[in-house]
Formats: structure tokens, sequence, C-alpha cells
């Protein structure tokens, strides 16, 4: 997997950033670029290396080879290969109120004891072995009070069929029977708990190098109806490339799934975590014959649209790369198998800061990402995907050791950094190999010291393993990257709502969110928060119109060098983004967000997930249920400039809504910005718009007057310092 997922590279410590330094090393080095210069590749998105860094963040797969051997060469370390756990009887536990692992033995008959064992698979055979308590599959809601877990059909709203895909092999026809691969029990109860498994895949490395490319091959085996519903989702209107095709060094990608069907297997894969040995290998074989016919099919079958064939068709397996599988790896992607229930279980709340780890061994800094689970026919007999989740927009948080180890009662001398205690949507944020690296050294760290004091591994010094990770480079602390902006002298962006400006009446609080906020362009039709490119942007305050001229309201807009040369006009969607704490004393009463005057459509988010709606002039927000009183919560609205009648549309749909061309001069939150806290069961009193109010506000302090019309709005800046001020400051 030479792309990357990190989610903030900052987060990477360690080892692991010691890997990607030595990635950085070798492609110094003029020798190693046999298929491409230099200076010809570009790399991009969260893995985008620049000019200073020290590291690279993306490789060749042959390439990370070459670095792990090399160190284990350089430590003389024994490595045995070619061994499999016998997993029935090979795991020999002590008798002891607290079971420990003696040894455990191979299917060769080979035996290895030892006073520490750490279970670094991706399937925790081991683990399950042991007798460690473990979960697979999707828990439901309720299980730790969260929302993105279960089943998702809400959420799946990418990678997603086309509408109107006929499931049955003859169409229209429910009597011929279904097409391959579609579940007949699903969805399931929305929010409900199973035990699918997101869906695996092969991560492919593809050349485009005439000398170095293997074309794809028809495969013996090939089934023809396993594609059908590919075609048909391009004759629906598909047109997007059916892969992510990220560039890396000499002319290479690193390939994985995209649009509704892609080398995502979906379903096929829910007995593999407990299966055996041989009933994994038929999986896994299954899985490639799959996605061979499916490269084949994309490159040659009439029925693909034209421009879609031809850019699939110049690509080919490397015959650098795998050699001994004609350029197909091995090693199935695979996501999710088993987890470990642990006395502590990262779940969203972890992800989303609403709970915290105290004892971190490491920082996870990726999305909330779950691949598909399942395919299925929907109420109108369309083929559907469900299981998709991407939620991110919060900063990098901490993993607690907890997570690493078994309940006391269950195995004192195994840890397990991989299958790890964790909810299946924490997992999908966790789950990515640069933090699998992080979590590994500190495993092993951890077992060092559990073996140099004795202990069972629950009861390793805590004190003692953190100051030795820190020594060791290992990123323990929480951090938020910040824009990559110089504000000029005597400018902050100021986030410290003790300092707030502050409304209390007997059945109602209300905390000015005024300053200088996160700011960036944004699609209009985005979905999911973006985790860097911030620049900055005050509000109340207007971003340019379409005109060439500068409305008084207009606010100097701090822009990131990624964005700094886009025509300000010629925007009409933006996202803002700033942190909020709730204050203690609101437990227990309803939370909303009331924008004063926004103009004229947006979409709230906390924490990277979808809380609600605003439309011009004002309204509000209940947030209650992503917010914990006491807690940070980041906040971030995608803001579109939509005209009335786009305004009215959204009402019955949004997509469209946000297909409307913006028109409107006056763009943006034009207006205060307020986080209240009223009793619960109160209800806002509401209007089409938004709430009920007075056309005509006057804020004593800051005097701020606005209108529903738009007049222009005076401001003030206080010490030139944002955020810290009344409403309209």
């Amino acid at each position: 997997m030479g792309q990357t997922d990190i989610g903030n590279k900052a987060a990477i410590g360690g080892l692991a950033r010691e890997f990607y330094r030595a990635v950085r090393k070798h492609y110094q080095d003029p020798a190693a670029w046999r298929w491409q210069s230099p200076e010809a590749y570009r790399d991009g998105g969260q893995t985008r290396t620049a000019a200073d860094e020290e590291a690279m963040w993306t490789f060749e797969p042959s390439v990370a080879l070459g670095i792990f051997e090399a160190w284990v060469k350089a430590h003389g370390i024994e490595v045995v290969r070619h061994e499999r756990l016998e997993r029935g009887s090979g795991v020999a536990l002590s008798r002891s109120i607290a079971p420990r692992i003696r040894s455990i033995r191979m299917e060769s008959g080979r035996t290895f004891a030892g006073r520490m064992f750490i279970d670094a698979t991706y399937e925790g055979d081991l683990m399950a072995a042991a007798g460690v308590s473990y979960a697979v599959g999707r828990e439901a809601n309720a299980t730790y009070g969260e929302t993105l877990n279960g089943v998702q059909t809400r959420q799946a709203v990418y990678h997603q069929f086309v509408g109107g895909v006929d499931p049955y092999v003859e169409p229209g026809n429910p009597a011929s029977g279904r097409l391959p691969f579609l579940d007949p029990a699903g969805p399931g109860v929305e929010g409900s708990g199973d035990r699918r498994v997101q869906a695996y895949c092969f991560r492919m490395c593809l050349t485009d190098h005439p000398d170095n490319r293997i074309p794809f091959h028809r495969p013996e085996g090939y089934m023809p109806l396993w594609y059908e519903l590919l075609l048909r989702n391009f004759e629906a209107g598909e047109r997007g490339m059916p892969w992510i095709n990220s560039a890396m060094p000499n002319r290479k990608t690193d390939t994985n799934n995209r649009t509704g069907f892609s080398t995502d297997f979906i379903g096929q894969n829910h007995d593999y975590p407990e299966a055996t040995y041989a009933e994994r290998a038929a999986i896994v074989a299954r899985h490639r014959l799959y996605q061979q016919g499916l490269m084949w099919t994309l490159a040659n079958h009439p029925r693909v649209p034209e421009a879609i064939r031809t850019e699939v068709a110049r690509w080919g397996m490397c015959r650098d790369e795998f050699v001994e599988g004609n350029g197909w790896q091995e090693q199935l992607y695979v996501r999710e198998a088993r987890r470990m229930i642990g006395d502590l279980v990262m779940t969203q709340h972890h992800c989303q800061g609403r709970e915290r780890a105290e004892d971190p061994v490491g920082l996870a800094a990726y999305g909330m990402d779950s691949h598909h689970v399942q395919r299925y026919v929907d109420a109108e007999g369309h083929v559907r995907n469900e299981g998709d989740v991407e939620v991110g927009g919060f900063a990098p948080y901490p993993i607690g050791f907890r997570a690493l180890v078994p309940r006391a009662r269950e195995c004192a001398n195994l840890l397990v950094p991989v299958c790890l205690s964790a909810s299946h949507i924490a997992y999908g944020s966790i789950r990515m190999e640069p933090v699998f690296m992080v979590l590994g050294q500190s495993a092993a760290t951890a077992a060092v010291h559990a073996l140099e004091e004795d202990v069972a591994v629950q009861a390793v010094d805590p004190v003692k393993l953190r100051q030795r990770l820190l020594a060791d480079g290992q990123v323990l602390a929480r951090t938020v990257a910040q824009p990559s902006v110089n504000l000029p002298e005597g400018v902050e962006a100021v986030w410290d709502l003790a300092r707030a400006y502050r409304e209390a009446t007997p059945t109602r609080e209300r905390v000015c969110l005024n300053g200088l906020w996160r700011w960036q362009p944004a699609a209009p039709q985005a979905v999911t928060v973006p985790a860097e490119g911030w620049g900055y942007f005050k509000v109340p305050g207007s971003w340019p119109g379409m005109t060439s001229y500068m409305q008084k309201d207009s606010q100097t807009v701090y822009a990131h060098p990624g964005w700094r040369d886009v025509p300000l006009r010629e925007i009409t969607a933006v996202w803002y983004q700033r942190s909020f704490t709730v204050p203690a004393t609101w437990e227990g009463r309803r939370i909303v967000v009331a924008a004063d005057y926004v103009n004229s459509y947006a979409v709230v988010f906390v924490d990277g997930e979808n809380a609600g709606e605003l439309r011009f002039p004002a309204g509000e927000v209940d947030v209650t249920r992503w917010c914990r009183p006491g807690s940070e919560h980041v906040l971030s609205l995608l803001v579109v400039a939509l005209p009335l009648k786009g305004v009215l549309v959204s009402y019955t749909d949004t997509a469209a809504a946000r297909e409307v061309k913006g028109e409107v001069e006056r763009r943006g939150l034009c207006g205060d910005v307020f986080l209240v806290g009223r009793p619960a069961g109160g209800a806002a009193r509401r209007c089409a718009g938004g709430y009920v109010g007075t056309p005509r506000a006057h804020h004593a302090q800051g005097g701020l007057e606005w209108s529903v019309a738009g007049s222009s709005l005076p401001f003030a800046r206080t010490n030139h310092r944002w955020g810290a001020s009344g409403p309209g400051v």
C-alpha cells in the first residue's frame, strides 16, 4: 500500500516516521528512478510530500520491503517464515487465574515458547485461540451509544450505484432470479448490529510504462455474470472511473476501490475472520479471480464506456513487483476481521472527542471510514450498496494502552496492536497502517517493561511506559494542525470561550461564537469536512459577492497557499470551522447552534457528522445528540450562496438546490453565531426560514445592527484579537 492513509502527518512518530524518512532517503538516490525521472513524479492529496519534508509518504511495494529487510539484517533479528498457528489446540496456557501463554505450536509441529506474546496479525488468530473475548462484524448503535455503527443505509452515499439498476438476471423479471452477490437478507434494521464485515480487495500496484506493464488478462474460470451489475451501472449513467489510481514513484500506482462497482468484492468476505486456513485460501482465490476478471472486463468489454475502457487498458500489473504472482500479491487487503473486547473499547466517542483515553500509546488521525458491507435490493426494486461511512472533521485523538491488552482475567502476557479493542466504526478510523506501526512499537515497548518488572501486561507502569515512548519519538499528545497562513502582526485567531460574550436568562444561556474562523472554498455538493487546506475568515461578515467591488461588510480573507489565487468573487460555497467547548453547567440542557443571518443555505456538522441545515435568513440546529457538556467539539458549516429559488428548492431536494448557480452578492455567515443552551424539552419557535425573531435587532455590545434586507453592517475590531468579544465584533 504505497498510498498511505494518514489523516495528519504530525500524528506519526517513532519507528513509523523513521520508515518514511528511509523512503525519502531511498528516492533521493538518482538510481532509484528506473522508470521515471524524479522531476516528472507528482504525488497528491494527503500524501503530498513538501519540498522541505524529511519524510516521503508514497513508495513502491518493493522499496518498502527492502527497507524492512535491511532493518531486520542490521539488527540481527531472526524471522521465521511460512509457519501457521495450529488454531485448534496449539496454544498452551497456564492454569493460573490470569492465564499466561506458555507456548504456541505451528501446523508443522514446531513449537515456540516464550514469556511474552504479541498478536500482530490482521485476523487475531492467536488472540482467539488464547480465549480472549472478541467481536466480529458491526455492533448495534445502542451497544456503545454510537450513531455510525450497525446497518447504515442513510450514510451510504459514496461508492453507490446510480439510480434504477435492475437486480434480476432477466431485467424486470424477479422469477429469473437475482444477479450474483445480492444479499437476500439485507439490509437489516437501521443501526442494528450484524456479523457482516466490510469489503476486502487487492490493493493493486499498476503501471502504464510499456516496458514494465503486464496487460490485464481474462482469468481461467472467468464468470461473465459476476460483472453484469457493473455493466448495468454504466448503462444507467455511471461515468466515473471505477478506481482510485494514486500515483506512486516510477510510473506506478496504488489502486483502490471507487464508485458503486469496483475492486471491493462486497459481501463475499463475511466468513473470513473465523474461517479455517483452507476456507480462507478459497476466499482469497475467489477475490483474486473476481478482481482479475473485473480488470479484464473494464479494459475489454464493449458495454464499458469507451473512455473508461481506453483508460483502463493502458494500465497493467508491474513486472518488477510481486514477481512470483505475475504482478499480483498474495496478501488480501483485510480491512477488518476480529476485534478484541478489552477493559477499554475505543468508540466513536473517542474519535470525536467526547471521551478521551487517559493512557495514550499512539494517536489515530483518520476519519471514521468503513467500506461497504453488503449489496441488496431496495424497496423500489433497485440495487444498492450498504455500509459505507465516511465521517471526519475531528482532530487526532489518543489510543489507550488498555485497548491493546486483554482483560486481566483472560490473559496476562498477550498484546494485540492490530485487532485491538474497538467498535467497528472506531476501528474504521484506527485501522491505518502507519497507526498499526505506531501501536506495534508501543506494544513491544510495553512487553519489554512487563518482562523487566515481572508483571502482567495490564500492570505495566503507565508513567514509565509513557516516558520511554516519548524518548523513542512516539507522538502521544493530541495535536491540531493549524492553517498554513501567516496572519499579520498583532492579529490572532482566539478561540477562548472563557472570554466570549455571553447572555443568560432564567431559561436560556447563549455563548457567542464570533471570531476568526477557519475557512476555505468548497464544492457546493461537498459532504465531507476537509482535514487540511484551511485559511481564516471573520464571522460575522461576507466574502466578496459576484460583482467586482467589495461590499462594506466584506472581510479580509487570509488564504491558504493551496487556493490563494482563486478569485474570491467566483466562490459560491465555502467551509467554515471552529472549535467550541460546551459549558459543563449545561448538563441536561438542549444545545443548539443559532445563526442570526446566513446567506443563504448551510449544512451544519459537529465533529464531522451532519447535524442539520440552516436557511436564509436565520435559523438554528439542535446539536444535543452530538455534544457533551464540558467537552470540546469541532463545528463546521458548509455555506452555499443560493438565490431565493435555490433556498426554496432545498426544502424538498437539497442536492438539486446546491446545483443552482450562486447569484447573491452578500455571501456567508453575515450575522452573529451563538451556541445556545435551553431547558430540556424546550422547543425553538420556528418559521419557514429559521426561528421567529424581529426583522431588526440591536446589540448594545458593539452597537451592531442588521436587517434581513441586508443593510451594511458596521464592525469593530478589539485589540486585533478576533473571537474574544461580543456579537458583531
